[in-house]
């Protein structure tokens, strides 16, 4: 998901337009969880980027991406952009080592 989101919209009080922004990105990314992995991956991991605009976002976390939507909101941006990459995370191969010396021993 690529996306610019409008913080600031006639009609709509400031807070209510958050709030949908913020079920927005929580449904994409339940949706997304929801889709099949390829082989040998543990889980989707994601890649998000958060900003003004595509040129100025910074990467942040999943879990920092609440927060930095309340901050944007606090600072009254007009808008802001969000970019969320789904990446199958695959398992190390530390792990997989780890688990053959346990079962030998």
């Amino acid at each position: 998901m690529k996306k610019v989101f409008k913080l600031q919209v006639e009609n709509k009080k400031p807070e209510r337009q958050l709030e949908s922004i913020k079920n927005e990105v929580r449904k994409y990314l339940k949706r997304e969880r929801k889709k099949k992995l390829p082989e040998e991956a543990v889980y989707w991991d994601f890649a998000c980027r958060f900003g003004k605009d595509s040129d100025s976002a910074k990467s942040v976390s999943v879990s920092e991406l609440t927060v930095a939507l309340d901050g944007a909101h606090s600072e009254a941006w007009s808008e802001c952009y969000v970019e969320i990459i789904a990446q199958a995370s695959m398992k190390k191969a530390v792990e997989a080592d780890e688990e053959d010396d346990e079962s030998e021993a």
